[in-house]
């Protein structure tokens, strides 16, 4: 009798961030799901920096637990730390960040995947994939069992073929403590995918009780902190843990100098491509010779654990270099290290070879998510994922697929730009890359996507019926600055406290606030409106909300009538088949680019690297606009 006598809707294969968000939405919307992975010990295991957030990365996890993804709640249930990022600039620049407890984080996730229904859990390694005319049917794993399903989605992280170096030595792994897979490039190859190498680095771990805390800048949450989730199953945390800054020093540059011959960046046994972003200390060495210092910050892993996570000092040196330089950074000289860092190369498929669904083009109900897509970063990992799953369930249940736009998300922005432009380098999300950014806010990512989210069945009623109050309540405060007087005794006083022009008549509230020396702080000294927050029972996030809508009203406006022009092209599609041979004058590179990448719609087209407008407006006569 075999495991499995059921065929299933989905299968994910890889059990990180990608595979568990996936999991977990194709489950909720009502697929039978199983999700495979090599360890069901280390479930969506931190296995980086133990933090959620970031800039731009922060605006991707509320996106996700506005659609009904997990990652926020989990992230707010094992939180140690919160802090806003780049408040000093405007709201389309605030990025949530939390420092979280490692192992609760996985332990959380492992809980609530347990707590899904329609999903079931399997340990072993998938080497190969059951494919029949380019369509999927199922996968192989390494005890020879078959099991049957209608999609499969990959999300295999830094484990496919994963080599780990430290100095000289390399090893097959995944990550630290866990063996590489295998199989599945090789299988894939063979179909007719072009895959590449990619890699990534982390830092060493060391023990906390033998750092000098005394000789370090202490880096504390905020003050009055929020969270990532817009559901009150999560509440702002109440204690926080302070993390620590410390700097390198000339002698420590030298030190590790010592160990570049021994580099295997450097020696030339790495030869793929690593995060431009997040370089490793030797990298920002060479790179920065004119810096004799760099930050380090000194992240606990955990509440109780005395696990520190030295961010900053990614290497692969040999470990005696790393300890003797380590030991050389302030409050680290009596460090005792947990296990050294080290940089692992693995392999990724150039993401244009998927569609905006992140199924294949080459094999149908086949999805890929995360870094196999060659991303970098727990959050970009996710909310792939989370993309992937909706879409496998709708295309099994013969619906549309559902696709963001890049003014509608940052989740939109990320996907467009790994199937329209690809990657050769892990990609990793930043504010610069939405050009939408005012309307793409970490603080209405609800107002935006749960409506959509609701309306395909994962996010759920309760989650609708919050966001509805939120919005209403929202516009009515807003409505109120429109349509509220101030006096020139109300005003004036204010405005002059705060070397504004004072007004020479009665203004409508909106103009005064839209001011930009007047701060929130400032209205909420006007006692009309705190009669309107106590009678209407306002809460200090509908309040931001509403701010923020008034004061930034014409930039929010400004952006929204670009992004509906963009609209307007995204609804000039392109036909899957289209013939771009027949179109003579349309230059060599753009055909040949247009025709490797299949663009859906004028819009995407327009964003290839190397397509010119030329190009685009002889694309547009042909089609009739």
């Amino acid at each position: 009798m075999s495991l499995f006598n059921v065929d299933y809707d989905v299968i994910v294969v890889g059990g990180g961030h990608a595979g568990s968000e996936a999991a977990a939405a194709a489950a909720n919307m009502g697929s039978k799901t199983l999700l495979i992975t090599m360890s069901l010990q280390n479930i969506a295991q931190m296995s980086c920096n133990p933090a959620m957030g970031g800039i731009a990365k922060g605006q991707i996890v509320r996106e996700i637990d506005a659609l009904g993804g997990y990652s926020g709640i989990v992230s707010d249930q094992t939180a140690i730390q919160f802090k806003m990022l780049n408040q000093s600039k405007g709201p389309a620049m605030w990025s949530p960040r939390v420092q979280s407890d490692r192992m609760r984080f996985s332990e959380t996730w492992r809980l609530m995947l347990e707590g899904t229904p329609n999903l079931d859990f399997y340990q072993d390694m998938v080497t190969g994939l059951l494919v029949e005319n380019y369509k999927i049917i199922g996968v192989r794993t390494s005890l020879g069992i078959e099991i049957k399903a209608k999609a499969v989605i990959l999300t295999n992280g830094t484990f496919l073929n994963g080599l780990i170096h430290i100095g000289e030595k390399q090893f097959g792994g995944g990550r630290a403590g866990e063996g590489a897979s295998f199989g599945i490039t090789e299988n894939l190859v063979a179909l007719g995918f072009e895959s590449g190498r990619m890699k990534t680095g982390t830092p060493p771990r060391v023990d906390g009780r033998s750092l000098d805390y005394s000789k370090m800048e202490p880096q504390p949450g905020d003050v009055n902190p929020s969270k990532f989730s817009y559901l009150d199953v999560t509440k702002p945390l109440t204690v926080q843990r302070d993390c620590h800054m410390t700097y390198t020093s000339p002698l420590v540059h030298d030190l590790l100098r010592e160990g570049f011959d021994r580099s295997p960046m450097f020696a030339g046994r790495i030869k793929s491509i690593g995060p431009r972003y997040c370089p490793s200390i030797e990298d920002k060495i060479n790179r920065f010779a004119d810096k004799d210092r760099h930050q380090i910050f000194v992240e606990p892993e955990g509440w109780n654990t005395c696990e520190i996570y030295v961010n900053g000092f990614s290497t692969s040196l040999p470990e005696e270099v790393q300890f003797k330089a380590l030991r050389s950074v302030v409050g680290f000289e009596n460090v005792k290290v947990f296990r050294p860092g080290y940089a692992i190369e693995y392999d990724y498929f150039p993401p244009i070879q998927l569609k905006h669904t992140l199924e294949t083009k080459l094999v149908g109900g086949l999805y890929f998510a995360g870094q196999i897509n060659g991303t970098t970063g727990y959050e970009e990992a996710a909310s792939q994922g989370l993309m992937a799953g909706m879409n496998a369930h709708l295309k099994v249940n013969e619906k549309e697929p559902f696709i963001l736009r890049r003014d509608e998300a940052y989740i939109g922005v990320l996907i467009d730009d790994l199937i329209t432009k690809g990657t050769e380098e892990p990609y990793r999300m930043f504010t610069s890359r939405a050009e939408y950014r005012t309307l793409l806010r970490q603080d209405n990512a609800d107002f935006r996507l749960t409506p959509l989210s609701y309306e395909l069945g994962l996010a759920s009623k309760e989650r609708m019926q919050r966001m509805d109050i939120k919005q209403s309540k929202s516009e009515s405060f807003v409505n109120f600055f429109k349509e509220t007087s101030v006096t020139l005794a109300e005003a004036n006083p204010i405005l002059e406290a705060k070397e504004s022009s004072l007004m020479t008549q009665p203004d409508k509230m909106f103009k005064v606030f839209s001011r930009p020396q007047i701060e929130l702080s400032d209205i909420l000294k006007f006692e009309k409106v705190q009669e309107f927050i106590e009678e209407h029972d306002l809460d200090m996030e509908i309040i931001e909300q509403a701010e923020i809508q008034v004061k930034y009203s014409g930039y929010i406006e400004k952006e929204r009538n670009n992004a509906d022009k963009l609209t307007r092209l995204e609804d000039v599609r392109i036909p899957e088949n289209f013939d771009y041979d027949k179109i003579k004058s349309l230059s060599y590179e753009s055909k040949e680019k247009f025709k490797k990448i299949r663009p859906i719609s004028i819009s995407q087209a327009s964003r290839i690297s190397g397509v010119t407008p030329t190009d685009i407006s002889i694309l547009l006569i042909h089609m009739g606009r």
